[in-house]
């Protein structure tokens, strides 16, 4: 439960940075105009797809796939659990919006963002569904799940940054909605099995099945060198484009680094987490 106030008390401290302190807002607005240059017909044809996703009506049957998961392994409680994170995740995030909302100055260009904006609900959605992806897949595909859902949350986020719908600091306070609902959510769940020794326990059994480190970090790995070998060869292709851009947007590159960085780390997490069971 540690996790969990340690998880609350970064997003009441993401909340009031990205509110009152001007450096912090000055950066969001910067790197958010970064993303909006990237504005072309074909790019968000891709991006209104791919955060689209995450809308309420398609995240119902996305959500349901680690629910159906655990129930065919024949875990009962890891269903119930991954089921009330994403549930309780996802109305925190709408709850908390209309009551944390003030405005912020606006972006350098695109569409203006409302002031009910923080913190992103599709942030909210992608990460709980990521973790909750990890927590109910078996031992063995963990790696390969978690590094695919870390792509996946930060290809949604960079898309509706794209299309101008949240500045980056709503993307922070999503991922932490959804890490501290998925720390009380497991932590709950620790609790109940710890009670229950003479049972089979869902999740972390002794003598069940375990992944290596290096096992777990290697998709991620993959993963990373193929984004940066992406980007190489976009570099190499359109050279004097690239760096004129970078020279100009230099934070937004700084940015969406972090976003990355800050996706993969939480993904990557649960993944070590639960290397065995």
């Amino acid at each position: 439960m540690r996790g969990a106030a340690a998880g609350l008390v970064l997003l009441i401290l993401t909340w009031y940075a990205a509110f009152h302190i001007g450096i912090v807002q000055r950066a969001d607005r910067s790197i958010l105009n970064g993303f909006a240059g990237l504005h072309r017909p074909r790019v968000d044809h891709i991006t209104n797809f791919v955060a689209g996703l995450c809308d309420p009506n398609p995240y119902v049957f996305l959500a349901a796939i680690p629910v159906a998961v655990a129930l065919i392994r024949r875990r009962p409680r890891v269903a119930v659990t991954v089921g009330l994170i994403m549930l309780g995740a996802n109305v925190t995030t709408q709850l908390i919006k209309p009551l944390l909302a003030g405005s912020r100055p606006v972006p350098f260009s695109g569409p203006v963002i409302g002031a009910a904006s923080w913190p992103s609900g599709h942030a909210t959605a992608v990460m709980s569904l990521a973790l909750c992806a990890v927590i109910a897949a078996p031992a063995r595909l963990r790696p390969i799940v978690g590094a695919a859902m870390a792509g996946f949350s930060i290809a949604v986020c960079y898309s509706f940054l794209e299309l101008g719908w949240h500045y980056p600091t709503d993307v922070l306070g999503g991922f932490l909605v959804a890490s501290t609902w998925t720390l009380l959510g497991v932590g709950a769940l620790f609790s109940l099995e710890s009670r229950r020794p003479a049972r089979r326990r869902e999740v972390g059994a002794p003598g069940e099945e375990q992944v290596s480190v290096a096992e777990a970090l290697a998709p991620v790995g993959l993963l990373v060198l193929g984004a940066l070998g992406l980007a190489a060869v976009v570099a190499l292709a359109r050279p004097h484009a690239v760096v004129t851009y970078a020279a100009a947007h230099g934070l937004f590159i700084v940015g969406a680094a972090a976003i990355a960085a800050l996706g993969l780390a939480i993904a990557t997490g649960a993944t070590l987490a639960f290397r065995r069971g």
